[in-house]
């Protein structure tokens, strides 16, 4: 097999260089579609059910919502744990699910499990499904200041016209608002108007409900034309809110102004944000989505800030306070920058010991195509950039070289005593079937030394997995070139300098070291 894999590519040169090249382009795709991150993602698939309940104490929520929906959840396929947060209106059941587990089809279970519960809960509850994203996925955090604005008017920015705009970029699962007063419309009910009128709660209740909707009427023709008739009930401001009637007494409406005070107020609060000792703040967070890449969402974002500055009023600015891109660039920096002095070091070391700058060339090329190579499996197996990924490929490059090295430095001894009348494509053939079987074996051993992290579970697996993973793809793709690829170079390349007219010299280090060692 190896024998007619090598005759393949040495009869069909220009196609293997043209393979090469193709490698070449789509490696620098695949690395540029890349999802790009500091560090792999340890969290298995998560499904988050949060469920508000506005005035339930704890031990309610508990019995009323949280215990219900964990029995509901029972027996979902590839469930692995199950648990709940309880607190003052608010449950928060997490179900996390195997970890090959398809995330969307978790969410479809939990969806179909919540609605068949859902008609069981008390009334006036309202949540669902959080944001499809991981522990892992807070990527960029902002402040929105406006000193001529309150808290509550900077919050309602943040709801009405921020929240929206930021959801679109691509690769954010949500963003959470923190902080501020949520603006609501509040009807204080006078207790004495209630019985000077003789009306109760209910009666207020249900007038403010049945009067907030628009109604549709009928369809008139004229003139070829169509009109619509409809009821404009829709409330739109405080004066709606007073003027909506209750009941009529006396041929005199009684209407909300006459019962209650009608004011601006907020929502609940269950906590604040404050920031540098200056008080409380309105920041948001963004939340990226499972599987997205972390960089081109943080760079869409601060994009998507930018064009927020035409949509808010002059004196209103949103500063970022946290950027996950430092984390990201720094980490990938650092093996991007040993993976180039690598390849500097060792094109040094293969012309000072092989002396001669053609093979030691040949050689080279091995490196960027073994990490092309890589990243073509990286995308194909859906495995992201990150400081471990990456990280193997820097501690595997310079063993990457090993395969190309053995290779072209017997084709260099072919070369330097050619005899004559023997074809150069025949003495790279015979120097490369010569080493082959070492070759092989010396680089699937290196690889079983790695098997053993493919056994890691857990945490421990998730972390280390992805290490293994490029450096097992790395090796095995600088093999495929070596026994491929760097055979047509070297026979393209290297020089061929036949016993009678030439004896090639050793490299002078080479020779020092000879002359030292033979005696």
């Amino acid at each position: 097999m190896i024998a007619a894999l090598l005759r393949f590519s040495l009869t069909q040169r220009l196609l293997i260089l043209l393979l090469a090249t193709a490698l070449s382009v789509a490696g620098v795709l695949a690395f540029n579609n890349l999802a790009i991150d500091a560090f792999p993602d340890i969290a298995s698939p998560q499904v988050q059910v949060i469920i508000k309940a506005p005035g339930m104490s704890p031990s309610e929520v508990e019995q009323r919502i949280t215990f219900p929906i964990e029995m509901e959840m029972q027996g979902i396929p590839g469930q692995v744990v199950l648990r709940s947060t309880t607190k003052y209106a608010l449950s928060i059941i997490v179900i996390d699910f195997e970890d090959k587990t398809d995330i969307n089809l978790a969410r479809q279970f939990v969806t179909e499990k919540l609605n068949q519960v859902w008609d069981d809960l008390p009334p006036g509850i309202e949540g669902g499904l959080a944001p499809v994203t991981t522990p892992l996925g807070e990527i960029l955090m902002y402040r929105i200041k406006g000193d001529a604005y309150s808290n509550q008017e900077l919050r309602s920015m943040q709801d009405w016209i921020i929240r929206p705009h930021l959801r679109k970029v691509t690769g954010v699962a949500d963003i959470n608002s923190l902080g501020g007063d949520v603006r609501t419309y509040e009807v204080v009910i006078k207790p004495d108007a209630l019985v000077q009128y003789g009306l109760t709660m209910s009666d207020v209740e249900h007038a403010l409900a049945s009067n907030n909707r628009n109604a549709g009427g009928d369809r008139i023709n004229r003139d070829q034309q169509v009109l619509l008739v409809r009821t404009l009930g829709q409330m739109e401001s405080m004066d709606d809110i007073k003027n909506t009637s209750v009941r009529t007494q006396l041929g005199a409406p009684i209407q909300i102004k006459d019962v209650a005070d009608v004011r601006i107020g907020s929502m609940t609060r269950y906590g604040a944000v404050t920031s540098n000792a200056q008080g409380e703040v309105v920041t948001g967070l963004v939340l990226l989505r499972k599987g997205a890449n972390s960089l081109q969402a943080v760079e869409g974002s601060k994009k998507a800030i930018e064009e927020l500055k035409s949509l808010l009023p002059a004196d209103v600015s949103i500063e970022i306070f946290y950027d996950r891109t430092e984390l990201t660039t720094r980490a990938v920096w650092t093996v991007e920058k040993a993976l180039g002095e690598a390849v500097i070091l060792v094109l040094i070391v293969l012309i000072v010991m092989l002396g001669d700058i053609r093979s030691a060339l040949t050689v080279a090329v091995v490196l960027p195509l073994s990490v092309l190579f890589t990243f073509i499996m990286m995308k194909i197996f859906g495995v992201s950039a990150n400081l471990m990924s990456l990280g193997g490929l820097a501690i595997a490059i310079g063993i990457l070289v090993d395969a190309a090295v053995v290779v072209v430095e017997n084709i260099h001894t072919q070369f330097s005593n050619a005899p004559k009348g023997v074809s150069r494509l025949h003495l790279v053939y015979r120097a490369v079937m010569e080493v082959s079987t070492s070759v092989i074996s010396g680089i699937l051993i290196i690889i079983v030394v790695f098997l053993p992290l493919f056994s890691l579970t857990g945490l421990e697996g998730k972390m280390f997995s992805p290490l293994a993973i490029t450096i097992s793809l790395a090796l095995l793709g600088s093999l495929i070139l070596s026994l491929t690829v760097i055979p047509v170079l070297a026979s393209v390349l290297m020089k061929l300098h036949h016993a009678d007219s030439h004896i090639a010299k050793d490299a002078w280090l080479l020779a020092v070291i000879k002359k030292i060692y033979l005696p």
